[in-house]
């Protein structure tokens, strides 16, 4: 396992805000309560120029500030690119934005959204990221970590792709509720079941999470890379 020292430092790398929430909720709840520094890395942004008001763009602004205050984050870093256009930017700039950060921070655990999900932004993150987590440029990480995301994850139809197949549980029992109050933080982004990000498939998840680890609730991830 990573050692002590290592784990002082958390960094979440979301596609956008709310992933965070919906893959590793629960898990940096559980570092911030450990006693963890945890470092939110948003990687877009909502711009007029792609049609959103700028009612709807602060409102997502006081979200943000709403959200890292409920989790206790030491810091949240703003890439600020165009959301659902990161496949449209060079790759070059992008793992430029995610080196700065991993560079300012030197995070000893990294999570990053799952390679073949849906959503094309996540793939780009992915693939940025990962550039970002070599040992001898960055040799802070001790663990890398991709989490799922409800509505994207499981919606990957790509026929030479395994699938999401976790091998690391983290217990998330005593905050699991505090999640859910987390997630209805961001409005517009929860809906009735059977929508994805609803409540009822969110504590599902948790509760399949859980019972695959023998504990009420859980969050899973496929565990990259460990170094030991």
């Amino acid at each position: 396992m990573p050692t002590p020292e290592s784990r002082q430092v958390v960094l979440c790398v979301a596609p956008h805000p709310d992933d965070e929430t919906l893959g590793c909720g629960m898990t940096l709840l559980r570092h911030v309560a450990e006693g963890a520094q945890v470092h939110w890395l948003i990687m877009t942004a909502m711009h007029a120029s792609q049609g959103f008001g700028q009612e709807r763009m602060a409102a997502r602004e006081a979200e943000i500030a709403q959200v890292a205050r409920a989790y206790g984050f030491a810091d949240v870093h703003r890439a600020g690119l165009p959301t659902t256009r990161l496949d449209t930017l060079p790759m070059g700039d992008l793992v430029g934005v995610v080196s700065a950060v991993v560079s300012q921070v030197r995070p000893g655990i990294v999570y990053l959204p799952y390679r073949n999900d849906v959503h094309s932004d996540h793939a780009a993150v992915f693939d940025a990221a990962a550039a970002c987590c070599k040992s001898f440029r960055y040799p802070s990480i001790r663990q890398v970590c991709a989490y799922e995301t409800l509505s994207e994850t499981e919606f990957g139809l790509r026929p030479d792709d395994p699938g999401f197949r976790p091998n690391l549980f983290v217990d998330g029992t005593p905050w699991l509720e505090r999640k859910l109050e987390i997630m209805r933080m961001f409005a517009g982004e929860m809906g009735d079941f059977p929508f994805p990000r609803s409540e009822e498939c969110l504590r599902a998840q948790a509760m399949l999470r859980g019972s695959q680890a023998g504990v009420r609730a859980a969050e899973a991830f496929m565990m990259l890379k460990e170094v030991r």
